[in-house]
């Protein structure tokens, strides 16, 4: 059983993080939390908004559920016939990614994130 604890983020695929910085800003009214040359995010009442320039523009925006075990999950959706996109990665603060494709081709990513709570 997986242990998925809801839709946590969801990460943009942008060409020029500078302009996506500068057109969510304005649209979300707020400033990102976070704001690195690899990655911006935006925490929207608990929840992440992210853009990456390094994410594959084909696939368009990524679902990320919010798992207690990345691993454990990992191995339930592989175990229901989801194929591994990106391994288990490791990207700083103890938050850990991976992505999943399912038999119909839909890619979704599974997040490990011990400090990123929903607000109530």
């Amino acid at each position: 059983m997986s242990d998925i604890r809801g839709i946590a983020t969801v990460i943009f695929p942008t060409s020029n993080l500078e302009e996506s910085k500068t057109w969510w800003t304005k649209a979300l009214g707020m400033s990102p939390y976070m704001d690195q040359p690899s990655y911006v995010g935006y925490n929207v009442n608990g929840y992440e908004l992210g853009l990456n320039p390094e994410a594959d523009s084909g696939s368009g925006p990524v679902a990320y559920f919010r798992v207690e075990s990345i691993v454990a999950s990992l191995a339930h959706f592989v175990g229901e016939g989801c194929s591994v996109v990106s391994d288990v990665s490791d990207v700083g603060d103890g938050v850990k990614l991976a992505a999943l494709k399912n038999p119909e081709g839909c890619v979704f990513g599974l997040i490990e994130n011990p400090d990123f709570k929903p607000s109530n």
